[in-house]
């Protein structure tokens, strides 16, 4: 099933029909900032369960993000960050960034593993930053690619629904989505270190 949603100021009864359908353990695909995302909430283990599988992956040693909507809402899954990296975080998000911290007992608990970092994200989209504010907790997010061996990221919605419709509860239609994903930053050691350059420029 595919849904149009405006891309700038959403229906309140389209975010409420999605906030509903993610309680209920369902699996989306939803605009970002950068590229279309595959998710869940992450305090539904089946449905987190099931996007690993739908990415062929196993889930403890999964690498996905979460998305939220402010910074309080991180500091209930991720240890106490320094100063620096706290203002790092504050000046380029919301923005088409992932910052790796460490996590708190939280994760392992959602995962079933011994993971000890999250990658977070806070993306500037309208339609996605009103659904975490619904739902009241973080989406779990993974990035969808392209079956295409040339290009790496599907833009369109409607082909995103022809790839993955069947896989998934909703596809919503955002409009057209970036093909460049997010700039992924670890701040888990005392050395900043960016490990995938993508959109985002940082402003430290």
């Amino acid at each position: 099933m595919i849904l149009s949603v405006h891309p700038n100021d959403p229906a309140p009864r389209h975010i409420n029909m999605i906030v509903d359908l993610l309680k209920n353990g369902g699996v989306i695909i939803f605009p970002t900032d950068t590229v279309y995302g595959l998710g869940c909430s992450i305090e539904q283990p089946k449905a987190v369960d099931r996007i690993a599988r739908i990415k062929g992956i196993k889930k403890e040693k999964a690498n996905f993000s979460a998305i939220f909507n402010t910074l309080s809402m991180i500091s209930e899954y991720t240890k106490p960050i320094d100063n620096h990296v706290y203002r790092m975080v504050r000046r380029n998000l919301p923005g088409p960034f992932t910052f790796i911290l460490n996590a708190n007992n939280n994760i392992p608990r959602i995962f079933q593993s011994k993971k000890k970092t999250i990658g977070i994200r806070i993306p500037e989209n309208p339609i996605v930053m009103a659904i975490v504010e619904a739902l009241g907790q973080p989406l779990l997010t993974t990035s969808i690619h392209d079956q295409d061996t040339i290009v790496e990221y599907t833009t369109d919605p409607q082909i995103i629904d022809d790839n993955f419709g069947k896989m998934v509860d909703l596809v919503i239609d955002g409009g057209l989505g970036g093909n460049e994903p997010s700039t992924v930053i670890d701040c888990t050691s005392d050395t900043i270190e960016i490990i995938r350059q993508g959109k985002g420029l940082l402003l430290e």
